[in-house]
């Protein structure tokens, strides 16, 4: 949900009872060919998964929360089945006619919460190439729009593409030439 440009990005998985994968872990923490692996692997023995986008626009207008528990119950809805219960990383999805339980962190300890994380993370990833072959120059195939110096330097040069979250502090900060203060704060976000 943090990065300053593309689309934020929900998935839904099923599996099947008593189904084991090793390997399954937060998508942040696995190398991108291990998730790419993973990703083709969990499609392939999921009884079904569903993925669900929300454009910068609507983050923009909806603001990055809302828009993200948009994307979580489009994913929901675009799994084909009804699923029996919902386990949702973080937060509940409102007015889910389903029942469900919140885990904070879930990624990193319910199989089917970081399966779905997988899913999302290798969409996104390809959504973010694909948006930088059509907008050169700002690197989004490298830093896949997060916040990085690269990228902050990219949106002063150029100014905010159509994909950039313009509702975010650091994109306005960017276009009014001010040091980016995420940056400032977080060293560990200024590594390309």
């Amino acid at each position: 949900m943090g990065p300053l440009a593309g689309p934020v990005v929900g998935a839904a998985v099923i599996f099947p009872p008593g189904f084991k994968l090793d390997g399954i872990a937060d998508s942040k923490a696995l190398r991108a060919p291990v998730r790419e692996q993973l990703e083709r692997e969990i499609r392939r023995r999921a009884v079904a998964v569903g993925v669900g986008v929300c454009e910068p626009e609507e983050i923009d207008r909806l603001n990055i929360y809302r828009a993200g528990l948009c994307a979580l119950r489009r994913a929901v809805d675009a799994l084909g089945i009804v699923p029996g219960f919902v386990l949702v990383d973080g937060r509940e999805i409102p007015d889910l006619p389903v029942p469900q339980s919140a885990y904070p962190k879930g990624d990193s300890f319910v199989c089917s919460i970081a399966a779905a994380s997988i899913v999302a993370k290798v969409y996104r990833d390809a959504i973010m190439r694909d948006l930088d072959a059509r907008y050169p120059g700002y690197g989004f195939a490298r830093h896949m729009g997060y916040s990085t110096r690269a990228h902050f330097a990219a949106i002063r040069e150029h100014g905010p593409s159509p994909v950039h979250r313009r509702s975010f502090a650091p994109v306005r900060a960017a276009v009014r030439g001010e040091p980016d203060a995420q940056l400032l704060l977080d060293p560990l976000l200024a590594a390309d």
